[in-house]
């Protein structure tokens, strides 16, 4: 994770990974059936709920279908 971003990038990305948790455990789904559904390694998956990698447009969008959520829904403040 790149230590030059502002500290609002960082907690906008734990807050995103905590959403997507949340959604993924709402649903009754275990990080390694999510990565299933998304064909996105499961280790991936877990560095983009910690909120230690910037997650790809592609991999919200898998996810947010997976989860059966609008990439909004996700993304929201």
């Amino acid at each position: 994770m790149p230590a030059d971003q502002p500290e609002w990038v960082l907690i906008a990305r734990r807050a995103l990974g905590d959403r997507i948790r949340a959604t993924r455990m709402w649903r009754n789904l275990t990080q390694e059936k999510l990565a299933e559904l998304t064909r996105i390694d499961r280790s991936t998956i877990q560095r983009i709920e910690r909120g230690t990698s910037d997650a790809k447009v592609g991999h919200l969008l898998l996810i947010a279908r997976a989860l059966d959520v609008h990439v909004a829904e996700l993304l929201r403040d």
